[in-house]
């Protein structure tokens, strides 16, 4: 059996605990973000694809008679496409403060975990665009959504810390 060192939690460091936490969030939060983007846009009757989730910039058609004309626009509030990727990312940030919170349930860990979301997310739409994300509307989405995931999971993790202990194991116990 391994000693404890005087403080309240097990301060031992493990990795596999470390990894199965970034695995179980990074699927929980794809899958919501997912999810997310399928009710939204059944809710107005466009189609959603993994381009939304990855892609730094929105795809618009535009069909001409003589030809099909694709032309790439910055994630953005004044079409709808762009209001449904935005209001997932951020319902879905919301969500992962909660997911944190489950999952992690320490208050000096949210951070590091919601920025290893975001680093991953990072390297992932880098791979599936073939360049680095360049945009300044997805850097700002990001970074908004970052700040919110860390900040809402701290709060909800420091008010179970703070939580009082009960102390009485019956009706009346004299100390």
């Amino acid at each position: 059996m391994k000693k404890l060192t005087g403080s309240f939690r097990y301060t031992q460091w493990d990795p596999w605990l470390i990894i199965s936490q970034i695995v179980s969030v990074q699927c929980i939060l794809y899958l919501t973000l997912a999810f997310l983007l399928v009710v939204f846009g059944a809710l107005i009757g466009d189609t959603r694809s993994l381009d939304h989730i990855f892609e730094y910039h929105v795809c618009v058609y535009a069909i001409n008679p003589l030809w099909l004309n694709v032309k790439f626009q910055e994630i953005q509030v004044r079409d709808i496409g762009g209001r449904i990727v935005i209001t997932s990312f951020v319902v879905n940030s919301l969500i992962g403060s909660l997911v944190l919170w489950t999952i992690v349930e320490r208050t000096k860990q949210c951070m590091d975990f919601s920025c290893t979301w975001h680093v991953i997310h990072l390297i992932i739409c880098w791979f599936y665009n073939g360049e680095f994300p360049t945009t300044f509307s997805w850097w700002i989405l990001n970074v908004a959504c970052a700040t919110i995931m860390c900040v809402c999971a701290e709060f909800f993790c420091l008010r179970t810390e703070l939580a009082a202990i009960p102390l009485s194991l019956g009706p009346k116990t004299d100390l």
